[in-house]
């Protein structure tokens, strides 16, 4: 009686072992998929025309001018300088609204020129005859602008 009380006990605890051992290298609920689920707005997706507009809106208005003629300036400078981006864009025409006028040397396309070869905004207007303070300066308040104008028009 007592071997066979040894062996289904050891048959028992064996069953129990290799059960315990097939199920942990079975796939658990929490593993993750083999491919990654496809998002519904791709983080590098273009922004449709429209979109392009209405981002230009409020700050056309607050430099003088049409959306339209703002989205086709930006897509001129950007066949110019692939590298250029919308707020690189606006923080050019930013900048050369508020300083045009005490430097004349300070226009779009002068700073347009100075992102196309590599330098950083700051750099391109101490190029144009800026100190290092005025050009931090002249950068944070065309920020701020560029802000303000957007929220006018959210």
């Amino acid at each position: 009686m007592k071997r066979i009380s040894r062996l289904i006990a050891v048959a028992g605890a064996l069953t129990f072992a290799i059960t315990g051992i097939l199920s942990a290298q079975g796939r658990s609920a929490a593993t993750r998929p083999a491919h990654p689920t496809v998002m519904a707005h791709p983080m590098n997706a273009q922004p449709s025309p429209s979109e392009q507009r209405d981002f230009f809106h409020g700050i056309a208005t607050k430099l003088g001018t049409t959306s339209d003629a703002l989205e086709s300036s930006y897509q001129a400078a950007k066949q110019a300088n692939p590298k250029l981006t919308r707020g690189q864009f606006v923080s050019a025409n930013m900048v050369a609204h508020n300083l045009g006028s005490k430097h004349p040397a300070i226009t779009t396309q002068a700073i347009l020129s100075g992102l196309q070869s590599g330098k950083s905004l700051g750099a391109t207007l101490q190029g144009l005859g800026l100190s290092q303070q005025e050009a931090e300066d002249a950068e944070r308040q065309a920020k701020r602008d560029a802000v303000t104008a957007q929220r006018a028009t959210s």
